[in-house]
């Protein structure tokens, strides 16, 4: 506990005088039958008269979040989850003791009002309390009204702070269920069935990424929180559910910016008998129906660029954005060495153990991938870099894969899937080779979905798309910390 804080010191102060009034300070329930915005909707359009004439009485609650006091009277607003409304306090309507009561009560304190609506000189929808009782008392101060809280690590900190003083993060986070309510919708109409797959694997898989490890006592053994489902997902289409999908949570033990959090939520979608065409016909439709069933449009603006989810989007072949939009000379495409020295002149790090695809695939990082602001599919990525997709029949040095940029970021990656069980124990042990030489984000060897291959995969398509990300495109937000609820963040004074 903080000490020393004279306004908390006041509200405490304040808390033991409402003690000895016989006031509970954190009572057990209240039962309004009213919101904010269903008032609004009941009452919004009746002017004084029709509201005079008017003898319900109604039970609201929430947080007061300003108060005006006039000697024997106070105009408070409270906010609930769907908004504010304005109550007026009258000590000859509440009683004496309930109105000594409300004048210890204080901004941030959350409360149960009972009375009528009427509407004040200026107009305004408000309601006149008969009854006004303490829900909460709130021992520390919000933020002053006018600057709120601006300060961002703060914020992110004190989320449930965030969320009472700035109402647009409140928006934010109601559109992000709204938009995972919608994809669920999207996919439950078109047949898939929504699963839930193992956080905790003894073989983190399905991803190149740095794996977080822990420990399980009872049955003596390492394990690893998934850094992407896909490897069971795929076990379940082996087993007869053609269509699955999953919205859950990642782990990656990497770095953290702009666009990446070490937990963060993924949706991935798998579909026998699908391609990665079909996967890229499948984003757009999805695309399509989120900005238009939620924006009203199929245009929004993102961090003050225009973004067309019209469809078709383009679809480029790695080697041809970073010619046409990377400005790389076909020959350095086809030379390890002349790649290599490109991405050290550009600053970008390569290593002895990266092939062709590899500094490719980093050189698009760097010159293609900021510049794709309407939604494009980039296909073609090497086989090097892709150890789950199937190779092209039409050049096996590159595979039936996509990944979909919008707004300047990686927002999904598909393919077809590699069902070669042979083939695909060639790329793990590729993989190995990798780990074995120091890549820390290469995958293990995994011989139990090797095993699920030699059952048989059908041909499948398959998907993955940051739901954070998502996010950040229809809320218009910069950083995948505005919209998560809790962002991972050192530790203070580290």
């Amino acid at each position: 506990m903080e000490s020393n804080n004279p306004i908390i010191e006041e509200r405490r102060k304040k808390a033991q005088t409402l003690k000895e009034m016989g006031v509970s300070l954190y009572p057990a329930g209240y039962d309004p039958d009213l919101t904010a915005a269903e008032a609004v909707d009941r009452f919004g359009e009746m002017d004084a008269g029709a509201l005079e004439a008017n003898p319900e009485t109604h039970r609201m609650a929430g947080r007061i979040v300003s108060r005006r006091d006039f000697g024997k009277a106070s105009f408070v607003h409270i906010k609930d989850r769907s908004g504010r409304i304005q109550a007026y306090i009258r000590k000859d309507k509440v009683g004496e003791e309930a109105f000594q009561a409300f004048k210890l009560m204080d901004i941030g304190d959350i409360v149960g009002i009972r009375g009528t609506f009427f509407r004040t000189r200026t107009n305004e929808l408000t309601l006149l309390a008969d009854e006004v009782r303490l829900l909460t008392k709130s021992l520390r101060p919000l933020p002053e009204k006018w600057h709120g809280l601006t300060d961002k690590e703060t914020r992110y900190r004190q989320r449930y702070v965030d969320l009472i003083v700035n109402d647009d993060v409140q928006k934010v986070f109601v559109m992000r269920s709204r938009i995972v309510q919608r994809i669920r919708e999207f996919f439950i109409r078109r047949d898939f069935l929504e699963v839930e797959t193992p956080m905790m694997q003894p073989i983190p898989g399905g991803a190149t990424a740095r794996p977080f490890k822990t420990y399980h006592n009872a049955l003596g053994m390492e394990l690893y929180l998934r850094v992407a489902p896909e490897l069971y997902l795929k076990r379940l289409v082996v087993g007869g559910l053609e269509r699955v999908f999953e919205i859950n949570r990642n782990f990656r033990n990497e770095g953290v910016d702009l666009k990446h959090n070490p937990e963060f939520t993924m949706l991935e979608f798998y579909m026998a008998y699908a391609t990665y065409e079909q996967m890229m016909a499948l984003s757009e439709e999805l695309f399509l129906d989120l900005v238009t069933d939620l924006l009203g449009t199929s245009r929004l603006e993102y961090q003050g660029r225009s973004i067309d989810f019209s469809p078709p989007w383009p679809r480029i072949p790695l080697r041809g954005a970073l010619q046409e939009i990377g400005g790389v000379e076909e020959g350095i495409l086809r030379d390890r060495q002349a790649a290599a020295d490109l991405a050290r002149e550009l600053e970008i790090p390569v290593s002895g153990r990266d092939g062709l695809g590899k500094i490719m695939t980093k050189l698009f990082d760097h010159l293609v991938e900021p510049r794709l602001n309407n939604p494009t599919f980039i296909t073609g990525y090497p086989t090097e870099t892709s150890p789950l997709s199937r190779k092209s029949d039409e050049d096996p040095s590159t595979t039936d894969r996509f990944e979909l940029f919008i707004g300047g970021k990686e927002i999904a990656n598909g393919f077809t899937e590699l069902n070669d069980p042979d083939d695909q124990r060639q790329r793990f042990q590729r993989q190995v080779d990798l780990r074995e030489a120091g890549d820390r984000e290469a995958q293990f060897m995994d011989e139990d979905y090797i095993k699920s291959l030699e059952y048989g995969l059908p041909p499948t398509g398959g998907e993955g798309i940051g739901i954070d990300r998502v996010v950040m495109l229809l809320t218009d937000s910069p950083s995948i910390r505005d919209v998560i609820f809790f962002p991972h963040m050192r530790t203070k004074g580290e």
